[in-house]
C-alpha cells in the first residue's frame, strides 16, 4: 500500500492527494515540488536521514563503505553533467540557461577536484575510478536520467535533477546544523568536505531555483504529464536510498541490513515497470 492509498485514524496525518490539483486546492501557497516530495512518502525520509549520511556526519563511516559509494557516485556524475547539459539546451530562457551553465562549472571544477583528492587519500587507483564497474543501482540511476532527458522535455529533466540535488541539500544541511562545533566535524577531509559542498548558501540557492523552475513547469502541465513527473521524482528518491544501501552491501565491512534493495525497487507495488529499471 502506498502513502496515497493509506487512510489514517483521526489525529494522524492524512495521505497526500493523488493529484496536484487536489493538493493545491487544500493549500494557500502550493508548490508543485512540495506535492512531489510528499508523494515520495517514506522514501524521502529514508534518503535524507539514511544510515550512510548519519554515520558520515558523525565521523563513524567506514572508509571502505565510503570508497564504494564515492567510486559509484563519480561514475554517476558523468551522466549527471550530461543531463544538466541537455537541460541547458531545453531551458526556456537565457536566464535559465545561464543558471544551469554556472552549476555545470561547479560539477566539472570544484566537485571534480574533490573527487580526485579523495580518491588519492582513499588509495583508489585511477584505473578503478576512471573506468569503474558500475553496480545495478548505478546503472538504473544512469538509465533513469538518460531516459528522462532523452524521451521527455525540460520538465521531465527537472523531475530527476531536483530530487537528486534536493536530497543532498537536505541531509548535508542537517549534518552541518548538527555539527556547529568545529571539533564535532568529521576529521577526515573527504567526509567533512562532502558535507560542506552541499551545505553552502550557493548550493541552497541553486536547489531553490531548480525547485522554482519545476514548480512553474509542473503546475502548467497536464494531469497526465504531472503523474509522469511524479513517477520520475519518486523513482529518483527510491534510487537514492538504494544507492546508499548498496555501498554497505558491496563494501567488505558492510552488511545487508539496508532499508531497501535494488530488487525491491525494480518494480512498483502493482508489478508494473518503473522508470530506471531498463524497461521504461
Amino acid at each position: 500500500m502506498t502513502d496515497g492509498d493509506s487512510f489514517g485514524s483521526p489525529g494522524e496525518s492524512q495521505p497526500t492527494p493523488e493529484t496536484y490539483d487536489e493538493f493545491a486546492a487544500s493549500r494557500s501557497d502550493p508548490r508543485f515540488t512540495d506535492w512531489l516530495r510528499e508523494r515520495a512518502g517514506d522514501s524521502w525520509d529514508d534518503a535524507t536521514a539514511h544510515r550512510l549520511t548519519r554515520e558520515l556526519a558523525a565521523d563513524e563511516l567506514a572508509d571502505d563503505v565510503f570508497r564504494q559509494y564515492l567510486v559509484q557516485d563519480y561514475a554517476f556524475v558523468e551522466t549527471l553533467v550530461g543531463v544538466f547539459g541537455h537541460a541547458v539546451g531545453t531551458a526556456p530562457t537565457m536566464e535559465s540557461k545561464s543558471e544551469l551553465v554556472s552549476f555545470l562549472g561547479v560539477l566539472t571544477d570544484d566537485e571534480d577536484d574533490y573527487f580526485l583528492r579523495s580518491f588519492d587519500a582513499l588509495d583508489v587507483p585511477e584505473s578503478v575510478y576512471s573506468d569503474p564497474k558500475t553496480t545495478p543501482t548505478t546503472r538504473a540511476f544512469i538509465d533513469l536520467l538518460e531516459r528522462a532527458a532523452g524521451q521527455g522535455g525540460y520538465a521531465e529533466t527537472l523531475a530527476v535533477l531536483v530530487p537528486a540535488e534536493w536530497v543532498y541539500l537536505s541531509w548535508a544541511t542537517d549534518a552541518a546544523d548538527a555539527g556547529t562545533n568545529p571539533d564535532e566535524s568529521p576529521s577526515r577531509f573527504y567526509l567533512s568536505e562532502w558535507i560542506d559542498l552541499h551545505a553552502v548558501d550557493d548550493f541552497a540557492a541553486f536547489v531553490e531555483w531548480l525547485r522554482t523552475e519545476l514548480d512553474r513547469e509542473g503546475a502548467a502541465a497536464s494531469p497526465r504529464r504531472q503523474r509522469r513527473l511524479e513517477q520520475l521524482f519518486r523513482r529518483t528518491v527510491e534510487l537514492e536510498v538504494a544507492f546508499f544501501d548498496e555501498a554497505y552491501e558491496l563494501a567488505p565491512s558492510g552488511d545487508s541490513t539496508a532499508t531497501a534493495t535494488t530488487s525491491t525497487l525494480s518494480q512498483s507495488t502493482d508489478g508494473s515497470s518503473q522508470p530506471g529499471d531498463g524497461r521504461w
